[in-house]
């Protein structure tokens, strides 16, 4: 069973999406189930785990009303004020759908690389990982050292790093974030995401250009802490869903059967305990 652990659907009319505007081109429309279908079957793709792309829980409930009735959805990764004291009470109202797997704040967007470290937010993770539910950390590299701390808070708490803490790959920026992420690979509750990366790398997309990022990844992590995911459809500006697929699965030709079933479909399934056959 192959899983897309990361991607979005939007309606812009909906009109919480401050970040889309007639400037992202392409991306300035709305982007629908119906429009994912035809690339999840050309790639063999058997269900997703759709992510908020906005920070207001009106979208969380909105990819929930989805998720109940899109058979292609395995769960839902939403949103709610981390900073808040009454996130207590609105995460565990949250928590009641069954498809709800996981809370991501939108921390890319903070200038304060500290942001994770706040005492309420701190209380508010206890909270996610109380209801049993995953933390999904949208970072830049100037976030990874605070979200490292973060985690020896919680070394029960399951967490992801999102598109591999977006590494400059345009720049040609390797070391520091390479020396970032194996610092927080060694915390056993983290895991990462293979997506996101053909948005960060500019006119640098090619399979060369991606493999030291990506053999780095699983060399840290390895394919059972590892998970891919699409980032469609602000993929499109780079790519299309099956050229990124197939790009993803060339360069992680050497891995073995079983541990290709762990990087396209088990670890996502294991991180945010979706139940799957197996045998599948």
């Amino acid at each position: 069973m192959i899983i897309d652990a990361h991607h979005h659907f939007w309606l812009l009319s909906r009109g919480d999406y401050e970040w889309l505007a007639p400037e992202t081109g392409k991306l300035y429309r709305d982007f629908q189930p119906e429009d994912l279908n035809d690339d999840l079957s050309k790639s063999g793709i058997s269900g997703t785990v759709l992510i908020q792309a906005a920070p207001t829980e009106a979208e969380t409930h909105y990819l929930l009303e989805i998720a109940d009735r899109w058979p292609k959805a395995l769960g839902v990764v939403g949103w709610t004020d981390l900073t808040s004291q009454a996130s207590h009470r609105r995460l565990e109202g949250l928590a009641r759908h069954p498809m709800l797997k996981g809370i991501r704040p939108m921390l890319q967007d903070e200038r304060d690389p500290d942001w994770i470290l706040q005492s309420q937010v701190s209380e508010s993770l206890k909270i996610i990982q109380t209801l049993g539910l995953a933390f999904d950390a949208l970072v830049r590299p100037r976030h990874l050292k605070s979200l490292a701390l973060a985690t020896d808070r919680h070394p029960g708490l399951r967490i992801v790093i999102d598109h591999a803490g977006k590494p400059e790959i345009e720049k040609g920026e390797f070391d520091d974030w390479a020396m970032d992420i194996k610092a927080l690979s060694e915390r056993p509750n983290i895991f990462c995401k293979l997506s996101g990366l053909l948005t960060e790398a500019g006119s640098r997309t090619a399979d060369n250009d991606l493999r030291p990022y990506i053999d780095h990844l699983l060399n840290c992590f390895g394919p059972r802490r590892l998970m891919w995911g699409s980032d469609w459809p602000v993929l499109l500006g780079k790519s299309g869903y099956s050229q990124w697929f197939d790009q993803a699965v060339r360069l992680t030709a050497e891995l073995g059967t079983r541990e290709k079933q762990w990087l396209f479909g088990r670890t996502a399934a294991a991180f945010y305990n979706i139940k799957i056959d197996h045998d599948r």
